[in-house]
């Protein structure tokens, strides 16, 4: 099925600026959405395999979290109150400390920070700065942690970069986990720059990290890794920095990505997902002893949205009470994975799979595999985008609440794409 451009997707181009994307990568106009099925205005059924870009975990308009937020509006409780005390906020609060942190043994504090991800990320580089009276960052390669400037001087596509206008600063890159191949251990690179005085490399304010990195090319650190970075950055004086925006809150099996490895970041950062309904929501988890803030010292319009604090209560709610939403998640990756890698097996060794949990890459090697990849597949009703440092990667990421036999169905939709696609792309095996 070819997809013709309606004339209202044209008026898009007229009135909107240039700089719009995904309307480009799924060329339709959407009105409706339940669970991980979208509907196109002209009645088509997209399976959505993008989530958002990860702030869908629960899926579209939950209908267990869509019920809290009609009742709260109803009730004519405060929406917007900056960072006023609210019981929405300290429902938030009590929940989250409860159900998530304490059962992980954890113990942070909140700071709400803005609508976006990337304000997230720029409180923690701000705050670690003031902690440690330090300007460096040491951020990692292929990583991404936003586009304002801050965000975007700790992240490594070129592309994203060149945009900003300005010199990027404050930040050195050092490899990521696997960067130069798995024989080559780059958290001992990273240990002797550190601590050779004559390396060249500052002392740094933090280290910041994603355990697995979603723009990049799904790119997993292992548990041995990220527990020598840890170490590290508490070795050498500087603040652990995990951004938990795009694999937090269950995307990876367990509420947070680092979990599995045990870790205790100084900060957390949150968004996407947070809110659970896709509501903008955003917030750092503070070490107690690192919250060196002065009141008013950072502060933003729509820092703790309240609306979005009770969908992100009834989310935890919903499914946060206990561990049978996490043994669900890593049921249904499994058989994602599986599948994932029989396709791939089928080819030789032209395709990698790769990932953790609910976020699963699919390596075509080739920019253009890729591409034709992921319009073939929308043009047959799945919704699934490109990661990677030149859009290589098909990255899977639906919904965690998604039912076992809509993903086949999408896994199939993939399939036939990736073998159209092969018979139009002549690219060569490995």
């Amino acid at each position: 099925m070819v997809i013709r451009q309606s004339s209202e997707m044209n008026e898009f181009e007229t009135l909107e600026s240039n700089v719009r994307s995904y309307s480009r990568s799924f060329p339709a106009i959407f009105s409706r959405a339940s669970g991980s099925i979208m509907i196109t205005e002209d009645g088509r059924k997209i399976i959505d395999f993008f989530s958002g870009a990860g702030a869908l975990n629960y899926g579209h308009n939950n209908h267990a979290i869509r019920e809290t937020i009609a009742e709260y509006l109803a009730s004519d409780a405060i929406v917007h109150g900056l960072d006023m005390a609210t019981p929405a906020r300290l429902d938030f609060m009590r929940t989250f400390t409860r159900a998530i942190l304490r059962e992980r043994g954890l113990k942070y504090r909140f700071q709400f920070t803005g609508p976006t991800g990337a304000n997230a990320i720029e409180a923690a580089l701000k705050l670690a700065r003031k902690v440690t009276r330090r300007q460096n960052v040491i951020s990692f390669t292929q990583g991404y942690h936003g586009m304002s400037l801050g965000a975007t001087a700790a992240s490594g596509n070129r592309f994203y970069r060149a945009a900003s206008g300005v010199s990027l600063c404050g930040t050195t890159f050092m490899p990521f986990d696997g960067y130069f191949g798995p024989t080559v251990d780059t958290a001992n690179y990273l240990r002797k720059l550190l601590i050779d005085e004559s390396s060249g490399l500052d002392q740094p304010a933090a280290i910041v990290v994603e355990t697995v990195q979603g723009e990049g090319g799904i790119n997993v650190a292992s548990e041995k890794w990220l527990r020598s970075v840890q170490t590290i950055a508490h070795d050498v004086g500087a603040l652990f920095v995990v951004d938990d925006i795009q694999m937090g809150c269950g995307r990876t099996g367990d509420f947070f990505s680092f979990e599995f490895a045990e870790l205790a970041p100084d900060i957390v950062a949150m968004s996407k997902s947070l809110s659970g309904y896709g509501l903008p929501l955003s917030m750092l988890l503070i070490r107690e002893e690192c919250d060196a803030w002065q009141p008013g010292e950072h502060t933003g319009t729509f820092r703790g949205n309240n609306l979005a604090l009770v969908s992100a209560t009834a989310a935890i709610n919903t499914y946060w009470r206990g561990s049978t939403f996490s043994q669900l998640v890593r049921r249904k990756a499994d058989v994602m994975r599986q599948r994932l890698e029989f396709v791939a097996s089928k080819h030789g060794n032209r395709f990698n799979v790769r990932g953790r949990g609910m976020a699963i890459g699919f390596d075509c090697q080739i920019a253009e595999l890729a591409a034709v990849a992921t319009r073939k597949a929308f043009e047959k009703g799945l919704m699934v985008e490109r990661c990677g440092s030149v859009d290589q990667v098909v990255k899977f990421m639906p919904a965690l609440t998604i039912d076992l036999e809509t993903m086949d169905e999408g896994l199939d939709l993939f399939e036939r794409a990736l073998i159209e696609t092969l018979h139009e792309v002549r690219a060569p095996a490995s």
